[in-house]
């Protein structure tokens, strides 16, 4: 379980990144996958819409944390 959660917090990290790089420039690739949050979440909220860079730094963020977490229940449970 702990590496789930550490490749889940991995791809949140990364794509908060790459939603943050495609709201301030243009992501040439990857970008149906990497961008799903700039293309199906933020769209379809309204209280997200003109946050896009603080919502894709709040998800790396959580991406970090999630990490970091999952990196300590490894250590107790083995």
């Amino acid at each position: 379980m702990p590496k789930f959660l550490q490749l889940a917090g991995v791809f949140l990290f990364i794509t908060g990144i790459s939603g943050t790089i495609d709201q301030l420039a243009v992501q040439p690739f990857l970008s149906p996958v990497l961008n799903f949050v700039n293309l199906y979440v933020i769209p379809h909220i309204s209280a997200l819409q003109g946050y896009e860079v603080i919502c894709n730094l709040s998800l790396s963020v959580l991406g970090v944390i999630l990490v970091i977490v999952s990196d300590g229940a490894k250590k107790t449970v083995g």
